[in-house]
Protein backbone atom coordinates (compact mmCIF):
# COMPACT_ATOMS: atom_id res chain seq x y z
CA UNK A 1 0.00 0.00 0.00
CA UNK A 2 2.66 2.36 0.82
CA UNK A 3 4.38 1.83 -3.16
CA UNK A 4 1.25 2.12 -4.30
CA UNK A 5 0.85 5.83 -2.77
CA UNK A 6 3.83 6.44 -3.25
CA UNK A 7 3.10 6.23 -7.31
CA UNK A 8 0.11 7.89 -6.94
CA UNK A 9 1.58 10.71 -4.92
CA UNK A 10 4.51 10.75 -7.69
CA UNK A 11 2.25 10.80 -11.09
CA UNK A 12 0.33 13.71 -9.15
CA UNK A 13 3.06 16.02 -8.28
CA UNK A 14 4.32 15.07 -12.05
CA UNK A 15 1.14 16.29 -13.42
CA UNK A 16 0.67 19.03 -11.03
CA UNK A 17 4.38 20.33 -12.01
CA UNK A 18 3.60 20.30 -15.85
CA UNK A 19 0.51 22.36 -15.54
CA UNK A 20 2.24 25.08 -13.16
CA UNK A 21 5.47 25.26 -15.83
CA UNK A 22 2.78 25.61 -18.70
CA UNK A 23 1.53 28.28 -17.06
CA UNK A 24 4.11 29.61 -14.88
CA UNK A 25 4.13 32.79 -17.17
CA UNK A 26 0.63 33.86 -16.51
CA UNK A 27 1.12 33.43 -12.45
CA UNK A 28 3.76 35.66 -12.43
CA UNK A 29 2.16 38.32 -13.88
CA UNK A 30 -0.20 38.00 -11.09
CA UNK A 31 2.36 39.51 -8.36
CA UNK A 32 4.31 41.88 -11.63
CA UNK A 33 3.14 45.16 -10.57
CA UNK A 34 5.81 47.00 -13.21
CA UNK A 35 7.38 49.11 -10.14
CA UNK A 36 10.60 48.51 -10.70
CA UNK A 37 10.76 49.66 -14.34
CA UNK A 38 8.12 52.71 -12.88
CA UNK A 39 8.33 56.42 -15.02
CA UNK A 40 7.69 58.35 -11.14
CA UNK A 41 5.70 61.10 -11.34
CA UNK A 42 8.88 63.25 -9.68
CA UNK A 43 10.53 62.26 -13.46
CA UNK A 44 7.89 64.31 -15.06
CA UNK A 45 7.73 68.30 -15.72
CA UNK A 46 4.91 69.61 -15.29
CA UNK A 47 2.89 70.64 -18.84
CA UNK A 48 4.82 73.60 -20.09
CA UNK A 49 7.70 73.90 -17.64
CA UNK A 50 10.45 74.65 -19.53
CA UNK A 51 12.43 71.68 -18.09
CA UNK A 52 11.08 69.59 -20.66
CA UNK A 53 13.11 71.59 -22.70
CA UNK A 54 16.61 69.72 -20.60
CA UNK A 55 15.35 66.32 -21.04
CA UNK A 56 17.00 63.52 -23.88
CA UNK A 57 14.91 62.86 -26.37
CA UNK A 58 14.93 59.37 -28.18
CA UNK A 59 12.15 58.31 -29.97
CA UNK A 60 11.22 60.60 -32.94
CA UNK A 61 8.45 62.61 -33.05
CA UNK A 62 5.84 60.40 -34.91
CA UNK A 63 1.91 59.87 -33.57
CA UNK A 64 0.78 56.33 -34.74
CA UNK A 65 -3.23 55.54 -35.35
CA UNK A 66 -4.67 52.72 -36.79
CA UNK A 67 -8.17 52.39 -38.64
CA UNK A 68 -9.79 50.28 -41.35
CA UNK A 69 -9.97 53.50 -43.77
CA UNK A 70 -9.65 56.93 -43.28
CA UNK A 71 -12.99 57.83 -41.88
CA UNK A 72 -12.93 58.00 -38.88
CA UNK A 73 -15.97 57.47 -36.44
CA UNK A 74 -17.59 60.34 -35.43
CA UNK A 75 -16.83 58.89 -31.56
CA UNK A 76 -13.27 59.33 -31.79
CA UNK A 77 -12.74 62.48 -33.88
CA UNK A 78 -12.60 64.74 -30.86
CA UNK A 79 -10.06 62.08 -29.34
CA UNK A 80 -7.94 62.45 -32.61
CA UNK A 81 -8.02 66.21 -32.62
CA UNK A 82 -6.84 66.45 -29.39
CA UNK A 83 -3.64 64.68 -30.38
CA UNK A 84 -3.14 66.43 -33.86
CA UNK A 85 -3.85 69.70 -32.12
CA UNK A 86 -1.53 69.56 -29.67
CA UNK A 87 1.76 68.08 -31.50
CA UNK A 88 1.69 70.01 -34.80
CA UNK A 89 5.46 69.68 -34.76
CA UNK A 90 4.74 65.96 -34.98
CA UNK A 91 4.77 63.28 -38.11
CA UNK A 92 0.56 61.89 -38.19
CA UNK A 93 0.34 58.33 -39.44
CA UNK A 94 -2.83 57.03 -39.88
CA UNK A 95 -2.23 53.14 -40.71
CA UNK A 96 -5.35 51.97 -42.61
CA UNK A 97 -5.96 48.06 -43.55
CA UNK A 98 -4.44 49.02 -46.81
CA UNK A 99 -1.21 50.57 -45.74
CA UNK A 100 -0.56 48.20 -43.15
CA UNK A 101 -0.63 45.52 -45.33
CA UNK A 102 1.68 47.56 -48.00
CA UNK A 103 3.92 47.75 -44.96
CA UNK A 104 4.01 43.95 -44.26
CA UNK A 105 3.95 42.93 -47.93
CA UNK A 106 6.98 45.63 -48.48
CA UNK A 107 9.33 44.78 -44.99
CA UNK A 108 8.39 41.92 -43.46
CA UNK A 109 6.93 39.43 -45.86
CA UNK A 110 7.90 36.50 -43.77
CA UNK A 111 5.22 37.68 -41.99
CA UNK A 112 2.68 38.29 -44.12
CA UNK A 113 0.81 34.72 -44.54
CA UNK A 114 0.45 34.76 -40.68
CA UNK A 115 -1.02 38.57 -41.40
CA UNK A 116 -3.86 37.93 -43.59
CA UNK A 117 -5.12 34.72 -41.93
CA UNK A 118 -5.67 36.35 -38.95
CA UNK A 119 -9.61 35.31 -38.10
CA UNK A 120 -10.11 38.71 -36.24
CA UNK A 121 -9.83 42.46 -37.98
CA UNK A 122 -8.36 43.34 -34.80
CA UNK A 123 -5.43 40.94 -34.76
CA UNK A 124 -4.41 42.76 -37.75
CA UNK A 125 -4.89 46.02 -36.23
CA UNK A 126 -2.78 44.88 -32.67
CA UNK A 127 0.05 43.24 -35.00
CA UNK A 128 0.94 46.43 -36.84
CA UNK A 129 1.14 48.65 -34.09
CA UNK A 130 4.09 46.77 -32.67
CA UNK A 131 5.61 46.46 -36.71
CA UNK A 132 5.53 50.43 -36.83
CA UNK A 133 7.06 51.00 -33.45
CA UNK A 134 9.58 48.78 -34.45
CA UNK A 135 10.20 50.05 -37.42
CA UNK A 136 9.62 53.49 -37.80
CA UNK A 137 9.53 54.45 -33.69
CA UNK A 138 7.65 56.82 -32.18
CA UNK A 139 4.40 56.89 -29.76
CA UNK A 140 1.13 54.81 -30.73
CA UNK A 141 -2.31 55.86 -29.47
CA UNK A 142 -5.72 54.38 -29.63
CA UNK A 143 -8.35 56.52 -31.15
CA UNK A 144 -10.08 55.94 -28.00
CA UNK A 145 -7.37 57.44 -25.93
CA UNK A 146 -6.98 61.77 -26.26
CA UNK A 147 -3.93 63.73 -25.51
CA UNK A 148 -4.41 64.99 -22.21
CA UNK A 149 -1.17 67.32 -22.91
CA UNK A 150 1.90 67.28 -24.67
CA UNK A 151 4.05 63.83 -24.84
CA UNK A 152 7.09 65.56 -24.80
CA UNK A 153 8.49 63.84 -21.72
CA UNK A 154 7.98 60.25 -22.78
CA UNK A 155 10.42 60.96 -25.86
CA UNK A 156 12.93 60.87 -23.13
CA UNK A 157 12.43 56.98 -22.70
CA UNK A 158 13.38 54.63 -25.64
CA UNK A 159 10.93 51.94 -24.61
CA UNK A 160 7.77 52.71 -23.04
CA UNK A 161 3.90 50.40 -22.44
CA UNK A 162 1.46 51.35 -20.02
CA UNK A 163 0.29 49.07 -16.55
CA UNK A 164 -3.16 48.03 -17.03
CA UNK A 165 -5.41 46.57 -14.44
CA UNK A 166 -5.74 43.68 -12.56
CA UNK A 167 -2.17 43.10 -14.18
CA UNK A 168 0.14 43.41 -16.98
CA UNK A 169 0.52 45.89 -19.42
CA UNK A 170 -1.68 47.27 -22.42
CA UNK A 171 -1.05 48.01 -25.87
CA UNK A 172 -3.06 50.87 -26.46
CA UNK A 173 -0.36 53.50 -25.49
CA UNK A 174 2.81 52.67 -26.46
CA UNK A 175 6.07 54.41 -27.41
CA UNK A 176 9.37 53.53 -28.77
CA UNK A 177 13.13 53.89 -30.90
CA UNK A 178 13.10 52.24 -33.91
CA UNK A 179 14.68 48.37 -33.94
CA UNK A 180 14.03 48.66 -29.83
CA UNK A 181 14.79 45.03 -28.81
CA UNK A 182 12.21 44.58 -26.85
CA UNK A 183 9.75 45.47 -29.94
CA UNK A 184 11.68 43.09 -32.11
CA UNK A 185 11.12 40.64 -29.67
CA UNK A 186 7.64 41.59 -29.90
CA UNK A 187 7.38 40.79 -33.69
CA UNK A 188 9.11 37.83 -33.74
CA UNK A 189 7.36 36.21 -31.16
CA UNK A 190 3.78 36.69 -32.94
CA UNK A 191 4.15 33.74 -35.29
CA UNK A 192 4.70 31.36 -32.17
CA UNK A 193 1.05 32.67 -30.44
CA UNK A 194 -0.82 32.46 -33.79
CA UNK A 195 -3.66 29.75 -32.32
CA UNK A 196 -7.32 29.76 -32.05
CA UNK A 197 -8.39 29.76 -28.79
CA UNK A 198 -12.43 28.93 -29.44
CA UNK A 199 -13.58 32.05 -27.92
CA UNK A 200 -12.73 35.14 -29.56
CA UNK A 201 -11.99 37.31 -27.04
CA UNK A 202 -9.18 34.92 -25.67
CA UNK A 203 -8.10 34.54 -29.27
CA UNK A 204 -7.37 38.35 -29.47
CA UNK A 205 -5.93 38.80 -26.17
CA UNK A 206 -3.47 35.93 -26.46
CA UNK A 207 -2.50 35.92 -29.45
CA UNK A 208 -1.69 40.09 -30.44
CA UNK A 209 -3.56 41.89 -27.84
CA UNK A 210 -2.47 43.07 -24.34
CA UNK A 211 -2.08 39.28 -22.48
CA UNK A 212 -0.05 38.48 -25.27
CA UNK A 213 2.31 41.49 -24.73
CA UNK A 214 1.79 41.27 -20.90
CA UNK A 215 3.55 37.38 -21.56
CA UNK A 216 6.27 38.75 -23.61
CA UNK A 217 7.23 41.63 -21.72
CA UNK A 218 7.72 39.41 -18.46
CA UNK A 219 9.83 36.81 -20.85
CA UNK A 220 11.26 39.75 -21.80
CA UNK A 221 12.28 40.93 -18.17
CA UNK A 222 13.24 37.09 -16.75
CA UNK A 223 15.73 36.83 -20.24
CA UNK A 224 17.88 40.05 -18.41
CA UNK A 225 17.26 41.67 -21.60
CA UNK A 226 15.49 44.42 -19.73
CA UNK A 227 18.66 46.15 -18.58
CA UNK A 228 20.25 49.79 -19.44
CA UNK A 229 18.82 52.89 -20.07
CA UNK A 230 19.69 55.60 -23.25
CA UNK A 231 19.10 55.06 -27.02
CA UNK A 232 21.20 51.87 -27.14
CA UNK A 233 19.85 50.13 -23.87
CA UNK A 234 17.08 47.70 -23.71
CA UNK A 235 15.03 48.86 -20.76
CA UNK A 236 11.29 48.72 -21.07
CA UNK A 237 9.51 51.55 -18.69
CA UNK A 238 6.50 51.49 -17.45
CA UNK A 239 3.81 54.52 -17.30
CA UNK A 240 1.55 54.30 -14.07
CA UNK A 241 -2.00 54.29 -13.97
CA UNK A 242 -1.92 57.95 -11.77
CA UNK A 243 0.07 58.94 -14.89
CA UNK A 244 -1.61 57.75 -17.89
CA UNK A 245 -5.45 59.06 -17.26
CA UNK A 246 -6.30 59.83 -13.84
CA UNK A 247 -5.74 63.31 -13.01
CA UNK A 248 -5.57 66.46 -15.09
CA UNK A 249 -1.88 66.55 -15.34
CA UNK A 250 -1.93 62.83 -17.01
CA UNK A 251 -1.16 62.16 -20.25
CA UNK A 252 -3.67 61.08 -21.80
CA UNK A 253 -7.83 60.80 -21.35
CA UNK A 254 -10.16 58.23 -22.34
CA UNK A 255 -12.85 58.03 -24.83
CA UNK A 256 -15.46 55.17 -25.39
CA UNK A 257 -13.69 52.60 -27.00
CA UNK A 258 -13.38 48.44 -27.01
CA UNK A 259 -15.61 48.25 -30.11
CA UNK A 260 -14.53 44.78 -31.26
CA UNK A 261 -15.62 43.19 -27.86
CA UNK A 262 -18.03 40.45 -28.38
CA UNK A 263 -20.66 38.42 -25.64
CA UNK A 264 -17.70 36.13 -24.89
CA UNK A 265 -15.33 39.49 -23.49
CA UNK A 266 -18.52 39.51 -20.94
CA UNK A 267 -18.32 36.41 -19.61
CA UNK A 268 -14.32 37.20 -19.32
CA UNK A 269 -15.37 40.12 -17.55
CA UNK A 270 -17.73 38.63 -15.30
CA UNK A 271 -14.71 36.02 -14.25
CA UNK A 272 -12.44 38.79 -13.47
CA UNK A 273 -14.85 40.41 -11.28
CA UNK A 274 -15.64 37.16 -9.64
CA UNK A 275 -12.49 35.95 -9.70
CA UNK A 276 -11.68 34.78 -5.84
CA UNK A 277 -15.53 32.70 -5.78
CA UNK A 278 -13.91 30.87 -9.22
CA UNK A 279 -10.61 30.84 -7.30
CA UNK A 280 -11.95 28.83 -4.06
CA UNK A 281 -14.42 27.13 -6.65
CA UNK A 282 -11.22 25.98 -8.76
CA UNK A 283 -9.73 24.60 -5.34
CA UNK A 284 -12.72 22.74 -4.15
CA UNK A 285 -12.90 20.68 -7.53
CA UNK A 286 -8.95 20.17 -7.66
CA UNK A 287 -9.87 18.51 -4.30
CA UNK A 288 -13.08 16.92 -5.41
CA UNK A 289 -10.96 15.61 -9.20
CA UNK A 290 -7.71 14.59 -6.85
CA UNK A 291 -10.34 12.43 -4.03
CA UNK A 292 -12.04 10.71 -6.72
CA UNK A 293 -8.97 9.71 -8.23
CA UNK A 294 -7.53 8.47 -5.34
CA UNK A 295 -10.69 6.77 -4.36
CA UNK A 296 -10.39 4.56 -8.02
CA UNK A 297 -6.48 4.20 -7.83
CA UNK A 298 -6.93 2.45 -4.20
CA UNK A 299 -10.43 0.11 -6.31
CA UNK A 300 -8.03 -0.90 -8.99
CA UNK A 301 -5.38 -1.27 -6.62
CA UNK A 302 -7.64 -3.35 -4.12
CA UNK A 303 -9.34 -5.60 -7.19
CA UNK A 304 -5.92 -6.34 -8.39
CA UNK A 305 -5.06 -7.82 -5.02
CA UNK A 306 -7.84 -9.97 -4.67
CA UNK A 307 -6.89 -11.45 -8.56
CA UNK A 308 -3.61 -12.11 -7.72
CA UNK A 309 -4.57 -14.14 -3.98
CA UNK A 310 -6.97 -16.28 -6.30
CA UNK A 311 -4.60 -17.40 -8.55
CA UNK A 312 -1.86 -17.94 -5.68
CA UNK A 313 -4.60 -20.25 -4.06
CA UNK A 314 -6.17 -22.35 -6.80
CA UNK A 315 -1.95 -23.11 -7.58
CA UNK A 316 -1.81 -24.17 -4.41
CA UNK A 317 -4.73 -26.32 -4.15
CA UNK A 318 -3.96 -27.88 -7.80
CA UNK A 319 -0.63 -28.68 -5.97
CA UNK A 320 -1.33 -30.46 -2.92
CA UNK A 321 -4.68 -31.88 -4.78
CA UNK A 322 -7.27 -31.14 -2.62
CA UNK A 323 -9.94 -28.43 -2.52
CA UNK A 324 -13.04 -26.35 -0.82
CA UNK A 325 -16.79 -26.62 -1.01
CA UNK A 326 -19.43 -25.12 -0.11
CA UNK A 327 -21.32 -26.82 2.76
CA UNK A 328 -24.96 -26.81 2.99
CA UNK A 329 -26.47 -24.66 6.10
CA UNK A 330 -25.63 -21.30 6.92
CA UNK A 331 -22.42 -21.30 4.72
CA UNK A 332 -18.78 -22.72 5.32
CA UNK A 333 -16.62 -25.06 3.73
CA UNK A 334 -15.84 -28.70 4.00
CA UNK A 335 -12.41 -30.94 2.19
CA UNK A 336 -13.78 -32.44 -0.69
CA UNK A 337 -10.70 -34.48 -1.24
CA UNK A 338 -6.94 -35.10 0.05
CA UNK A 339 -4.88 -37.73 -1.57
CA UNK A 340 -2.18 -39.14 0.87
CA UNK A 341 1.40 -38.94 0.04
Amino acid sequence: MRRSLAVFLAVTGIVVIFLIHSVYTLLTLLVEDGSTDAIHSAEIPAPNSPLIDNMPRYIPKIIHQTYINESVPEIWREAQRTCIDIHEDYEYKMWTDAKSRELIATEYPWFLNTFDNYSQPIQRADAIRYFVLAHFGGIYIDLDDGCNRRLDPLLSYPAWVRRTAPTGISNDAMGSIPQHPFFLTVIESLREYDKNWRLPYITVMYSTGPLFLSVIWKKYMSSGSNIGDGAGGGRVRILMMDEYNRYPWSFFSHHQGSSWHGKDARLIFWMGSHWMMLTAMGFLLAGVVGFGLWWVWGRMLLLGQRRTKRREGGVWERAMGWGWRPRGGKGGYELTERHEV
